[in-house]
């Protein structure tokens, strides 16, 4: 019996490796690449891909037999040099404040065209893929200049002072609501990224960045600070998820060096932990799956039947294109609790344990190789439109920095060179996923013969999760 399990184990791995073979491709919404010209047919990449994490399920069954992670805490990691928090606080801070007011401005008083003001390159591109990347590389940066956390925080201060330090102190955050706002939150900007009619609109999307910023505000007034960034602000948790991959982190007014993926074991999981993540990587797999030919097809049905409810042509798209969006975050999710629901099937741990919790920091280096992979292109190359829209963010002719006139170098990589980036990200964000999941594991099953057997599920979970990736990536442009 559980050798038939292991071998339709195998199957499945193998049938989610055909599935990026025979499957329709997909092109990103976002990306921008030509014609690839690689030296091996596409399906050999998904068949490498797939012997890859095999080969490294094998490897660390054999070579990592004790946990060497679990241990690290958030203060864990060696010392490089104490930075002067304050100061550096109030800077970053100021910063922060700067750009979000910049980029607000730059919406509701310059120009309409999309590609001529600086708002939606900023939020898109800098804010959305950018910071993800720098928080693997250096860590939650995106905490020291918050801009919220930062009006927040100066409010608060402002407050004390004037009522003389009477102010109440801050309701106790619910439990049970965890990081259920931050979910809803990117799946919120998900929607308006992939969905929206007037995404594009620099006014619209400066007026619900206000609207995000009062919610914050108002959050933060309710619950303190730091308890609403660390639970509900939605990019705030995400990017501190990604930036517990990195190899730098700052605590106390140190920072610390670690290994890479040190910081993930010690994530708290609270209530809304698997949704967000599963959200994360749902919408971004939705950004390409709807540019392919299944969605094509069954696009225009799903329109019509909301066109015949009474909605109009634009409103009947949106409402379209969120069923699709809301269908493959379900999928997304359903694809982990089927693998945790096979770890079960193992023994050797509590029946209580919430297994969809303890291996939920499997899914943080995924997530960010989606967005690696889908966005890469977008990033080295509309990247590139800052330099002339900081010189005119409002698109009026100005030239502050004397850069107004440059343009976008498209041949600053090539779309076979893109394709190697987005391979690679998939690749090793699923290998570090079965890093952390085999750790965990050693921590969690009394014998390391269970934890080896428990983690077959989480290979076939990732096999899918990279064969899905490569579909939705394999022939962007031919």
């Amino acid at each position: 019996m559980k050798g038939a399990v292991v071998r339709a184990l195998g199957g499945a791995g193998l049938a989610s490796a055909a599935l990026a073979v025979l499957g329709p491709a997909t092109a990103s919404a976002h990306g921008l690449v030509g014609r690839q010209d690689l030296p091996i047919p596409r399906w050999l990449f998904a068949w490498a891909a797939a012997v890859v994490l095999v080969i490294s399920f094998v490897a660390l069954a054999t070579l990592w037999p004790r946990p060497r992670l679990e241990h690290l805490s958030d203060e864990a990691g060696r010392r490089l040099f104490a930075v002067p928090r304050l100061p550096a606080e109030i800077l970053l801070g100021a910063f922060g404040v700067f750009v979000f007011v910049l980029t607000v401005y730059a919406g509701l008083a310059g120009t309409q065209t999309e590609t001529a003001n600086l708002a939606p390159t900023l939020i898109y591109v800098i804010f959305w893929i950018g910071i993800p990347i720098l928080s693997v590389v250096f860590g939650d940066v995106f905490r020291a200049i918050n801009p919220w956390r930062a009006i927040g925080r100066v409010l608060g201060t402002v407050a004390k002072r004037v009522g003389s330090g009477a102010m109440p102190e801050p309701l106790p955050y619910p439990e049970k609501l965890g990081r259920w706002p931050a979910a809803a939150g990117i799946l919120v900007f998900a929607w308006v990224e992939l969905v929206y009619a007037g995404r594009s609109d620099p006014s619209q999307l400066a007026i619900m960045a206000l609207a995000y910023a009062a919610v914050q505000l108002i959050g933060m007034s309710l619950y303190g600070v730091e308890a609403w960034t660390q639970r509900a602000d939605a990019f705030g948790v995400l990017f501190n998820l990604y930036g517990r991959i990195a190899p730098l982190h700052f605590t106390g007014g140190v920072l610390r060096a670690r290994p890479l993926l040190g910081g993930l074991p010690s994530l708290q999981v609270v209530p809304g932990t698997v949704a967000l993540l599963c959200v994360m990587i749902g919408t971004t797999s939705f950004d390409g799956f709807s540019q392919g030919p299944t969605w094509s097809n069954a696009a225009p049905h799903l329109q019509n039947f909301f066109t015949k409810l009474g909605f109009s042509q634009e409103h009947a798209l949106e409402a379209a294109f969120t069923v699709g969006l809301v269908l493959v975050v379900l999928a997304i999710s359903g694809l982990y609790r089927l693998g945790i629901a096979g770890m079960r099937s193992v023994g050797g741990i509590p029946r209580s344990t919430d297994l969809a919790g303890r291996f939920v920091h499997t899914l943080v280096p995924i997530s960010f190789a989606y967005v690696v992979a889908h966005y890469a292109s977008l990033l080295l190359y509309q990247g590139q439109a800052m330099s002339y829209l900081l010189s005119d963010p409002l698109g009026d002719g100005s030239n502050y920095l004397g850069t107004a006139g440059q343009t976008i170098d498209y041949g600053i990589i090539s779309a076979t060179g893109i394709w190697y980036v987005q391979v690679a990200a998939l690749v090793l964000g699923h290998a570090a996923g079965l890093v952390l999941a085999h750790d965990r594991a050693l921590a969690l099953y009394r014998k390391p013969r269970d934890a080896t057997r428990s983690q077959y599920w989480m290979l076939a979970i990732m096999v899918g999760f990279t064969s899905l990736g490569l579909w939705l990536l394999s022939a962007q442009s031919q």
